[in-house]
């Protein structure tokens, strides 16, 4: 059955496109965009006073399954992003068993099949085990279905290791997402080390353990003449380091979460643990810093780091507390609220930071734009939307967000995976 969208706010960065139009879908890709359209035979969808964008792609998330069931499942993911406007999801490879071979791959791509209701990529380990020491085989991971490498939760210590995993990448078109920590540094640090985790009496981590790593990610890349992506940055000296690496040619991406672009190390003076994060919130300085760096292009995508737990886990002191926050239903609403309707970040940039910037990065080759013949993925948004946080209505397993009650401005109305709609 055909579907036809009219009258929608068409934002499309890969094409320089932001104007009324119609979108014709037919067997799983556009087949037509333009001015007006009319399909007697299409079911219509009236996108009149919405945005329509390429479909959003989160690129940093974990779905715990297989191994860790109790936290999230692949179908609960998926339908949590749905309902946040994504329809592509990337997931991290630290389950159980981790996904550093074949088998687990090729049961994240089955069970997706099965279970999913929007595209679900699987982010293969870059070690075996995630343990640093021996690469993993790319080549038979990416035959499997992975689309790029991480051990994410764990930096890739060995700069020889990181070295060679580059070289690798660069040979089989794909891409190292790279935890940046220095674990000597951070060490049992609870949140940012600063005059705020002093009066709490919390153990910090500086934020030195993570702008070494990216120096060092930086050098490595440079050297090897291959792309990195450097995920969830968090600070001021890690957006410069970008930046200046960016300006001299480096082949490097990079990627902030919401909560670091939005929350600051002041919110932990009630010792919430659904505030503990790796890396920690920063400082006010960081957040205006991450800011400038998602407006001015230094930063590319905006990735939640979905990161789900059991109500239970985070329901004990704050040292003991897992780190990690549920982000899959709050990022579009939280970002649209604080960023772009505060014009901190312009709509074309934020839609630019969830579509068109992930698929690029990712080789996703017919996602990420509106255009004939690519897939026909899309996110509807509702720019005046008035919404409450609601834990008791997410479709995610977990309910681990500090959001809860809080009032946002901004919503997806509307997600369409190879269109077909899948959310509301």
């Amino acid at each position: 059955m055909r579907l036809l969208i009219k009258n929608g706010r068409v934002i499309d960065p890969a094409s320089a496109t932001d104007e009324t139009l119609d979108i014709l879908i037919e067997k799983k890709k556009i087949i037509a965009v333009e001015t007006k359209l009319d399909d007697d035979a299409a079911r219509t969808i009236d996108a009149s006073r919405k945005v329509v964008a390429p479909g959003f792609i989160d690129m940093h998330v974990h779905l715990r399954d297989p191994g860790y069931e109790y936290k999230e499942t692949i179908k609960t993911g998926s339908l949590a992003a749905a309902r946040g406007g994504f329809t592509t999801i990337a997931c991290m490879p630290n389950t159980s068993p981790i996904n550093d071979n074949q088998e687990v791959t090729k049961y994240i791509v089955g069970e997706s099949r099965k279970n999913a209701v929007v595209n679900v990529l699987p982010i293969a380990a870059v070690t075996l085990g995630e343990k640093g020491e021996e690469l993993t085989e790319m080549g038979e991971l990416l035959a499997a279905g992975a689309v790029a490498f991480s051990d994410d939760g764990q930096p890739v210590a060995s700069s020889q290791i990181m070295r060679r995993a580059l070289e690798y990448a660069r040979q089989f078109r794909t891409v190292i997402i790279d935890h940046c920590e220095d674990k000597s540094l951070s060490g049992q640090g609870v949140m940012n080390e600063g005059a705020i985790s002093y009066r709490l009496g919390l153990k910090g981590i500086p934020a030195s353990s993570e702008e070494v790593m990216v120096a060092r990610d930086l050098i490595l890349a440079e050297e090897a003449d291959a792309g990195i992506h450097l995920a969830h940055l968090s600070t001021r000296g890690s957006v410069e380091l970008v930046r200046q690496a960016k300006a001299r040619g480096v082949k490097v991406t990079a990627e902030v979460a919401p909560h670091h672009l939005v929350l600051d190390d002041s919110l932990l003076e009630g010792y919430d643990t659904r505030l503990k994060v790796n890396p920690p919130l920063r400082s006010l300085d960081d957040v205006r810093a991450l800011q400038e760096g998602a407006r001015d292009g230094t930063i590319d995508v905006i990735a939640t780091d979905h990161a789900p737990h059991s109500p239970d886990e985070k329901a004990v002191e704050f040292d003991l507390a897992p780190f990690g926050i549920n982000g899959l239903e709050t990022a579009v609403s939280l970002i649209l609220d604080r960023l772009v309707h505060r014009k901190i970040l312009p709509l074309k940039r934020f839609i630019e930071m969830f579509s068109t910037a992930p698929a690029r990065i990712l080789h996703l080759d017919e996602k990420g734009m509106i255009e004939v013949g690519a897939d026909a993925d899309l996110t509807i948004l509702s720019l005046n939307q008035n919404t409450v946080v609601d834990v008791d209505r997410f479709r995610s397993r977990s309910r681990n967000s500090p959001l809860q009650g809080w009032k946002l401005k901004g919503a997806a109305d509307m997600t369409i995976v190879g269109g077909r709609i899948i959310y509301p």
